[in-house]
C-alpha cells in the first residue's frame, strides 16, 4: 500500500491561545506541524502536549525577522498565520510595536509563503476591521473606519493579502475573529481577554469590573468553532471560497452582563460562593465598539461552516478547563 505523504502546516504564534489549540488539533489529525513563536505573548506550557510529538517542530523566532520567516516556511504546504499583538488597548499604548509585528511581520510571512510556493495562506483577521460601521449583523463586504491602531493593522493585512493573491497567485483566506475564548486563553497580564480575566477574578471571589454599564454586546466565539473555520479555509476546494475574508463567529450576541451571569452560574457548580460575588462597573474603554454581531452566512455558503458551540456551551467547557488548570 502506498504511503500517504503527510502535509506540513506552519502555525505562526503557535504557542499562543489560538495557535496552540491549532497545533494540537492538526497533530491529532496526523499532519506535520511547525510552530513559530517568539514567546512575547505565547507560553511554552501551552505546547506541553506537542513538544514530544514526532511530527512537531518548534522554532523560536520572530516574524519581524525575514530570514526566520523564510526558514520556517521552507517545505510547508499551508500557513496558519496567528502571530500578532492582539489588543486594542496595547495598540493605543504602543502603536509602533503593534505595527511592526502586525504589518511588517505579516508582510514578511506573505513574502516567505510566496517564495516557497505555499499552497494556501490562512490568516487571523479581526472583527475590529468593522470599526465605526454601525450596521448589524456585520457583513464582510461592509466595513467602517478603524477605531484603533490595532484595527488599522488588521485591515492592512487584508489589503496585503488581496494584493498577493492578485499579483502573485498566492491563495489567501482571512478569518475575522470575533471575541474568541476557550481553553489555554491567558487570564494574566494587562491585556488579558475579558472571559479568562473574569473567570480568574470570580474563582478568587474578586469583583469583575465591567467597562460601561454592561449592555455592550459581543459575538463570543468558542475556540472549537475557530478551529473548524481554519480547517475549512485551509482545505476547501471551492475556487469561489479563496482569496477573500470570512467572519469567524457563532452568529449570536450576548451582553457583558449576560456573560457574567453565565460565568457565575457555571462556576458556582464548583464553588457555590461565587454566585454571591458582586460585579463592579467603570467607564467605557477607548476604542471599544458598543455592539458586535457577525453574519456567518458567507462562511456557511462557501465553506459549509457549521459552528457547534454557542456562548453557553463554550463557557461550560471553558469553565471546566479553567477550574482544573488554574485552581
Amino acid at each position: 500500500m502506498e504511503n500517504v505523504v503527510q502535509k506540513k502546516i506552519l502555525v505562526t504564534g503557535g504557542a499562543g491561545f489560538i495557535g496552540s489549540n491549532l497545533c494540537e488539533y492538526f497533530l491529532d489529525k496526523k499532519y506535520q506541524v511547525v510552530c513559530l513563536d517568539n514567546f512575547a505573548t505565547g507560553h511554552l506550557h501551552n505546547l506541553k502536549n506537542c513538544l514530544n510529538h514526532p511530527n512537531f517542530q518548534l522554532i523560536e523566532g520572530d516574524i519581524r525577522n525575514a530570514t526566520t520567516c523564510m526558514e520556517a516556511v521552507n517545505g510547508v504546504d499551508y500557513v496558519l498565520h496567528q502571530a500578532a499583538l492582539c489588543s486594542v488597548l496595547r495598540s493605543l499604548n504602543d502603536p509602533v510595536t503593534s505595527n511592526e509585528v502586525n504589518v511588517s511581520g505579516f508582510l514578511n510571512m506573505l513574502v516567505a509563503a510566496r517564495d516557497h510556493k505555499v499552497k494556501r495562506f490562512v490568516y487571523a483577521a479581526s472583527s475590529s476591521t468593522y470599526g465605526d460601521s454601525e450596521g448589524l449583523p456585520k457583513v464582510e463586504e461592509t466595513i467602517g473606519k478603524p477605531l484603533s491602531p490595532y484595527a488599522i493593522t488588521k485591515y492592512v493585512n487584508e489589503l496585503y493579502a488581496e494584493i498577493f493573491s492578485k499579483s502573485y497567485g498566492l491563495e489567501t483566506i482571512g478569518l475575522r475573529y470575533f471575541n474568541v475564548f476557550g481553553r489555554k486563553q491567558d487570564p494574566n497580564g494587562a491585556y488579558a481577554a475579558v472571559i479568562p480575566k473574569f473567570v480568574m477574578q470570580l474563582m478568587q471571589h474578586e469583583s469583575p469590573k465591567i467597562n460601561g454599564d454592561g449592555n455592550y454586546s459581543r459575538d463570543f466565539t468558542y475556540i472549537d468553532n475557530v478551529i473548524q473555520m481554519n480547517e475549512l479555509a485551509m482545505l476547501t476546494q471551492n475556487p469561489e471560497a479563496v482569496n477573500t475574508v470570512y467572519n469567524t463567529a457563532f452568529g449570536d450576541r450576548n451582553t457583558l452582563n449576560n456573560l457574567v451571569t453565565y460565568l457565575k452560574q457555571y462556576l458556582s457548580v464548583y464553588d457555590p460562593e461565587i454566585k454571591n460575588v458582586v460585579v463592579e462597573y467603570g467607564p467605557n474603554r477607548a476604542g471599544d465598539i458598543p455592539h458586535s454581531l457577525a453574519s456567518i452566512e458567507k462562511a456557511q455558503r462557501l465553506l459549509h461552516y457549521n459552528p457547534q458551540f454557542s456562548l453557553q456551551k463554550g463557557l461550560q467547557e471553558a469553565v471546566g478547563w479553567y477550574w482544573e488548570h488554574l485552581k
